[in-house]
């Protein structure tokens, strides 16, 4: 038995950091100290806080180790394993608010204390590819129960009592829909996993799948008792190869202690699966797209009904559910309906997780009750806006979502208040925007996306919002109208109105908030041709104040283009505006402040 665990961050994100190489350096280390048979080092899944990555903890001790290097291995473990004193240099910490001294204990950190970890329970705790660990965690044994103690329709009841609602976009209750599969007579029915990924910024799905993807297996088998199907797809993007060598992994040890395939648990229920690999495809999120590509047919949503429930893959009775849904399943199996009912609010139970991003100090995966408010997460959890910058908007839901600013910070972060607002959950993005950033340039970022991810099936989003984004583009150039702005917010509606599919239907929505909450910093793009978070570079303009001029010649060298002339120490300096090409290099040479941009 070991004495202490080296527990190292082995996510997309800290890999990226070269955590892999961390891990072995450990290795060596403690093999060449004779170390090794009493220090375990284990490799985990994502412990949320990116923002400090490469993270290490070490247990029993709970010391939390961030943006840890190569080079510092050796001191870790010759100070702390070894002599028993910690590298606080390298130690996560926070400030007592009260006492303004430092604190250590994971509990008392800002961005753990608040949040409830359900979806997230053994990602950073377990290492993925040991089954074993998994099942020393209570996994699979929600299984054992349904299989034992269950009827399908009490599991299908049990999921409906918990309120549990689908945390992949439009939060349909999840026990409903198994019902209406449940209900379906077929030889065959299918258990879909919908692990693609596509909202810029998210990373909720990849997280579980590489930290805790037996957990999504357990749910999918639990699904197929209670339908009454025995296969299953898990639909996962090529671009996550971390997890899909960890899902290769697990359904390969599943299937070597008999908890996939024939007869589990010694019972006559049999469920396998597979995974299919997608190629990226936004669309392919949109349900219907998602069972044309795992056909084999290009990703092209379908008019609704009929609904997968009733004819999805191969024609078959299907439910879909997303990865964070399903990473619920087995806990409320466990711990009961009512408990899962117990956080959260009255029509949006249980946690959420959020990918929390852009302009806020602590970045990375955040899970928290339903009915917490912006304000906890983004303050709180997330630390605020680095330098003191002021918050300016939050974008929820991706493409798909809109934007929520300061006079929604106090709103609680639930289904149905977010939608209200102009904006929705969607899968669980949460990208923050300060002073920086210009809103205008935000809605063209969206829909510069949307435009590349549309898969052309329908006239309204082939062709409406490319006009759009060109529309964008002009305003951001400095040729709008006012006139333009009209057309666009009602192309906009005649999109959402006309469009084929869910993601077509929610498209203009990043145009239609930001026009809504920041229609003053579109009409400075079109009256006065500037923009305020000086951003969009068409309308940018250098000039030097003669007073705060030093005569240095500093700018004039890092001009890339000659277009600032002057005498050193004899002349105030000039920017001749027809040869700036507006890369703000002389303004960050200026050491006194000279350069002006508006």
């Amino acid at each position: 038995m070991e004495r202490m665990n080296v527990l190292i961050c082995g996510g997309t994100g800290c890999t990226s950091s070269k955590s892999d190489l961390i891990e072995k350096e450990f290795n060596r280390i403690l093999e060449e100290m004779g170390l090794d048979k009493e220090v375990k080092v284990v490799k985990t899944g994502c412990f949320g806080l990116c923002q400090k990555g490469p993270i290490v903890a070490i247990h029993p001790d709970r010391v939390f180790y961030c943006q840890v290097k190569v080079e510092d291995v050796s001191e870790i473990v010759n100070e702390h394993i070894y002599k028993g004193r910690r590298v606080e240099r390298l130690e996560m910490h926070d400030i007592d608010e009260e006492t303004k001294e430092k604190v250590f204990s994971m509990d008392k950190i800002r961005f753990y204390a608040k949040q409830k970890r359900i979806a997230l329970k053994n990602c950073g705790v377990i290492n993925p590819e040991d089954i074993n660990e998994y099942i020393a965690r209570d996994g699979y044994m929600a299984l054992g129960k349904v299989l034992t103690e269950m009827t399908p329709q009490q599991v299908v009841d049990e999921i409906k009592k918990s309120g549990l609602r689908g945390r992949g976009g439009g939060g349909f209750l999840t026990g409903l829909k198994w019902q209406f599969a449940a209900q379906e007579e077929s030889d065959q029915k299918y258990v879909i996993c919908n692990a693609d990924e596509g909202d810029p910024g998210a990373f909720m799905d990849r997280s579980i799948l590489e930290g805790d993807p037996h957990s999504v297996i357990e749910a999918m088998a639990i699904a197929g008792y209670a339908i009454g199907a025995n296969y299953g797809y898990i639909y996962i993007r090529a671009e996550y190869p971390i997890a899909v060598e960890r899902l290769n992994i697990a359904i390969k040890q599943a299937r070597e202690l008999g908890l996939l395939g024939k007869n589990i648990f010694s019972t006559d229920f049999s469920f396998d699966l597979e995974l299919r690999l997608g190629a990226g495809a936004f669309v392919c999120g949109e349900e219907t797209a998602l069972i044309a590509s795992i056909e084999g047919k290009r990703g092209m949503p379908m008019p609704k009904p009929p609904f997968p429930a009733h004819k999805g893959v191969w024609g078959k009775p299907t439910i879909i559910n997303n990865v964070e849904t399903l990473a619920n399943v087995a806990q409320i199996i466990n711990h009961g309906a009512d408990w899962f009912k117990s956080m959260g609010t009255e029509k949006s139970s249980g946690t959420k997780v959020f990918a929390l991003g852009g302009k806020v100090a602590n970045t990375g995966l955040v899970e928290v009750p339903m009915g917490t408010t912006l304000r906890e997460v983004i303050y709180e959890i997330g630390g605020g806006c680095p330098n003191n910058k002021r918050f300016k908007a939050v974008q929820t839901g991706g493409p798909s979502g809109g934007c929520l600013t300061e006079a929604d910070l106090d709103s609680p972060i639930d289904f149905d208040t977010l939608v209200a607002k102009g904006s929705m959950m969607g899968s669980g993005g949460m990208i923050v925007m300060d002073e920086d950033n210009c809103m205008v340039d935000i809605a063209r970022f969206y829909m510069d996306f949307i435009v590349d991810e549309s898969c052309g099936k329908c006239t309204p989003c082939r062709v409406g919002t490319k006009r759009l984004l060109e529309m964008l583009t002009d305003i951001c150039e400095g040729r709008g109208t006012m006139e333009l702005i009209d057309e666009m917010e009602q192309l906009c509606y005649t999109i959402k109105s006309t469009a084929l599919c869910g993601l077509g239907q929610t498209a203009p929505n990043p145009v239609l908030s930001t026009l809504r909450f920041f229609r003053d910093e579109y009409e400075a793009h079109v009256k006065d041709k500037r923009c305020p978070a000086h951003v969009c570079k068409a309308l940018l303009s250098y000039s030097i104040d003669p007073d705060k001029c030093k005569k240095c010649s500093l700018c004039s060298k890092k001009c890339p283009t000659g277009a600032i002339s002057g005498i050193a120490g004899k002349e105030v300096f000039k920017i001749d505006t027809s040869k700036c090409i507006k890369c703000g290099a002389c303004k960050e040479a200026c050491h006194f402040g000279a350069v002006e941009m508006r």
